[in-house]
Order: structure tokens, then sequence, then C-alpha cells
């Protein structure tokens, strides 16, 4: 368990002005604007960027705040000035986590009997309610995919759920747009354009995001599922921690499915217990 005290470590003050640096450039934010919003002098701030000044932890969580850089990055700009870590990075069901875990588990738990998945930054399943794999059940065997389950591998793959996604091109541009603009701290990692290269590689995926025309004037972008005797059109919202103060609470997100239409909603149950629409049971 890492603290917030100091520890001797070998000290590169450039490379933690460097990594500040990059991020003043990913915000498009000048010197003199950083140094308004901190209150930490421009001179100041060109001076740790270059290395010429040693910044202090205090003056690394304030320029980090005013850049909005994520708790992980935070932690790496730490390390490479010579100081602990400051943010946790403990696992969901740690002690520390216990008021999130089961806050997490009660959301989970209260959106039945629709699908509620808990997901970590890169899309990987942490923990579901039992709406989530019996929905994906109906449609594929989950025994084939190993834990921890990637939601996004599990859509674009042509043997998972893409045989059962309707409009493919679209639902695809729509899941990569996604990857980019929920990227923690709005700017994907290596790790996070390491998984939209991975999906960007199964065939019939479009190479630009944005090409293809807009579909329907709805204020979401529904995933259609297609079935042999229904077709559900559901949305999804992301719930996220506020205000979070470890890294496992700032990366998790909770992502609950509704029916985007009247017709799926009704459809749905029958989907759900194996029966038709006229409430006899499939073969």
């Amino acid at each position: 368990m890492t603290t917030a005290s100091d520890v001797s470590r070998p000290f590169h003050p450039a490379s933690a002005g460097m990594l500040l640096r990059q991020w003043r450039e990913i915000r498009g934010k000048p010197q003199l604007e950083l140094a308004l919003d901190t209150g930490i002098s421009q001179k100041h701030v060109s001076f740790v960027e270059t290395g010429r000044a040693t910044p202090s932890r205090q003056m690394i969580i304030d320029l980090a705040d005013g850049l909005q850089i994520p708790l992980r990055e935070r932690n790496a700009i730490f390390l490479a000035a010579g100081y602990a870590p400051v943010y946790r990075d403990d696992p969901l069901d740690a002690a520390s986590m216990q008021g999130i875990h089961r806050a997490v588990r009660r959301m989970l738990r209260q959106h039945e009997p629709f699908p509620a998945i808990a997901m970590d930054r890169y899309w990987n399943v942490i923990e579901t309610n039992v709406s989530a794999p019996a929905f994906f059940s109906r449609f594929i065997d989950l025994s084939r995919y190993p834990r921890p389950r990637n939601l996004l591998h599990l859509m674009f793959d042509p043997e998972g759920m893409r045989p059962f996604l309707m409009r493919w091109e679209e639902t695809a541009r729509s899941l990569l747009s996604r990857v980019r603009r929920e990227a923690i701290g709005y700017v994907p990692d290596e790790r996070t354009q390491m998984l939209i290269a991975e999906l960007m590689a199964y065939p019939d995926v479009p190479q630009d995001p944005h090409s293809g025309p807009v579909q329907d004037a709805l204020p979401m972008i529904p995933l259609r599922f297609r079935t042999e005797r229904h077709t559900l059109n559901l949305f999804s919202m992301i719930s996220t921690v506020g205000t979070p103060q470890t890294v496992t609470a700032e990366e998790i997100r909770i992502e609950t499915m509704f029916p985007a239409d009247d017709q799926s909603e009704s459809v749905y149950p029958d989907f759900m217990s194996g029966k038709d629409a006229a409430g006899q049971d499939r073969p």
C-alpha cells in the first residue's frame, strides 16, 4: 500500500517537468494561462518544465489540478519527481473500497431486470448484475470468453455479438468514438490505443470513425440486437464516481442498459424468458 509520505528515490526533475509539459500541450493551455489558474508564476512553471526548478509535491498537485491530469498519470509524475505515489490503486474488493464496492453492487442489483456492468478504464468487466450475463447468453456461449471479459472485444468479435448487431458499421463507429471520448482524462493512453488497434484489426471494421451518414434523429445511438423473432433497441448510460480520490475509484464506470423504445421494452421479458412474442416457449 502506498502512502503520501516522501520516499527516497532517484531524482529526475526534468522527467517530471517533461510529463507536465506534455499534459499542458495536450490540453492546449499556454504557460501563462496555467500560471493564472494555479497561482504559480509563469517563470516557475517554465523552470519546472525545463528541469531548472524542483517541483514540490503540492506544486505537482496544483499543476495537475490545473491540467486535469488523471490520478494514475499523476502518480507517474510523482515517481518521476522522486516522490511516492499519492493516489492509492487498491482493487475494488479491498477493505478501503468497501463503501464504493457496496454502492456499485447496489446499483447493479437495482437495475434488474436490465443488464448492468461495472468495468475498468479498458472496458474489462469487473462485476455485473444477474441480467447482464443472462442477456448475452441468449446470443452466445459466454464460457468461450475467459475472464476478465472485455465488453468491446465481445461486441467486435465476428464469432461473438457482432452477427446479432444491426447496422454494424454505424455501431462500430459509435463504439470506437466512445472509446476515444470516454478515455480517462479525455486522452487515450498507450493501452487504450492498443485496444483501439485490436478492435480495428477485426474484419469489416470501418477505418474512418467519422464517415458514414447519421441514421436517426435520436438523442442517443442505440445498440440494435437482432434475434429470430425480435429486434431489441437498447442504449446505455454511464455512471462514474464523483470527486474520486483513488485510481480505482476514478477509473471504474458502471454501464446500465435501457430499452430505447416501447416495443423493445414490451418484448424484453419474453426475450429473456426464452419465449416468443406469443408467449410460447422457443424450440
